[in-house]
């Protein structure tokens, strides 16, 4: 059994152009997703002889890169996405993080990168919070978003893993991912594009999955779509582009594909675990494009949603493809569960599996 590593020794050197309350209320008002960042982030060392070293929070700002940096060239990059959230009593909470921990070692073993022990991740969260912690918001459906990632920072051409690392964590803190509420979406059918193959990386949260996603995704906004789903090389259903994809049978089982080419979401991972717990049987297994518009056209099909991070529950409305454009059924299951989870993110509702850290 792997000894436990000892806690790292941050260094912390303080923004001197950080934020003030005044500054930081306002852009809390509306932030957005994605868009507004936090004063501070980490950053930890990897290298082939001194392994994780030289541990520090620092100033947000720019990464200095050599042009021949490794990440640049050969794109070993992987990242991870998670939320703090603010509950009544003020204190600031994550969910699942050792999940999201596990998903980013193995993430970094299929595209050759060290892996980050769990206990340094946990600990870059803690320490995150521990400067920024004023940044997480306390309105109702805002949070934290946080961004682990991992890039190949030694300067080299030459087509080998990289023998130097940096780990980074910002913070952004977000409002609603829906303005106006949840609403069913229409999703496009890529049948000229792949998202990624047997023996690929779609397993793995790696940047390249996400730009070759960028083309079909724009091609759906082309048709008037508000996201793209694919198919493995069998014609099964895959994922959406960032999203995981759930179908609810008439006789109340969920099923949701399942191969080494889709990531493996908390989120989704863990609907599935309240729906089990709700009595719902649950099958993770590939689903053919002909079951899915055959089961919605003769009613065995009764919701189709959409589950990740950001969002967690999408309902999805339309499938459109070039030949053909099919409604889908939305029923209450999906919002339901999505209503259950947040109450446990948020602790509006008891905490029953121990998903939730406290970060402060």
């Amino acid at each position: 059994m792997a000894e436990t590593p000892a806690p790292l020794d941050f260094l912390v050197q303080k923004n001197l152009a950080a934020k003030n309350q005044a500054e930081r209320e306002q852009l809390l008002v509306d932030p957005g997703f994605g868009s507004v960042f936090t004063d501070h982030m980490v950053d930890i060392c990897w290298s082939e002889k001194g392994g994780w070293h030289r541990p520090q929070v620092r100033p947000y700002g720019p990464i200095q890169l050599d042009p021949a940096a490794a990440v640049l060239h050969y794109a070993q990059e992987i990242f991870e996405g998670l939320k703090a959230y603010r509950h009544a009593d003020g204190g600031i909470y994550t969910f699942r993080p050792d999940m999201n921990a596990k998903r980013m070692n193995r993430s970094a073993r299929r595209m050759s990168m060290p892996e980050l022990p769990e206990e340094y991740f946990l600990q870059s969260l803690r320490e995150l919070i521990a400067v920024d912690g004023e940044w997480v918001p306390s309105d109702p459906d805002q949070t934290l978003y946080l961004r682990p990632f991992m890039y190949a920072k030694e300067a080299f051409l030459g087509v080998r893993p990289a023998k130097k690392y940096d780990y980074r964590l910002i913070g952004s803190p977000s409002g609603a991912y829906f303005s106006g509420g949840v609403k069913p979406v229409t999703i496009w059918l890529s049948e000229t594009y792949s998202r990624a193959a047997q023996g690929g990386t779609g397993s793995a949260k790696a940047g390249g999955n996400y730009a070759s996603s960028l083309l079909p995704q724009a091609e759906a906004a082309e048709q008037g779509c508000d996201q793209v789903v694919f198919l493995d090389a069998e014609g099964n259903v895959e994922e959406l582009g960032g999203m995981n994809i759930v179908f609810v049978k008439k006789d109340g089982t969920l099923v949701t594909p399942d191969s080494d080419t889709i990531l493996d979401g908390v989120t989704r991972n863990s609907l599935l675990q309240l729906a089990s717990e709700r009595g719902h049987a649950i099958e993770r297994r590939g689903i053919s494009l002909a079951e899915w518009r055959e089961g919605v056209a003769s009613g065995d099909i009764v919701e189709v949603f959409a589950c990740g991070t950001a969002a967690v529950v999408t309902p999805i409305g339309a499938l459109k493809a070039a030949e053909f454009s099919d409604a889908q059924p939305t029923g209450e299951l999906g919002l339901s569960l999505r209503e259950e989870l947040t109450d446990i993110q948020y602790g509006r509702r008891d905490d029953a599996h121990n998903w939730l850290l406290r970060l402060d």
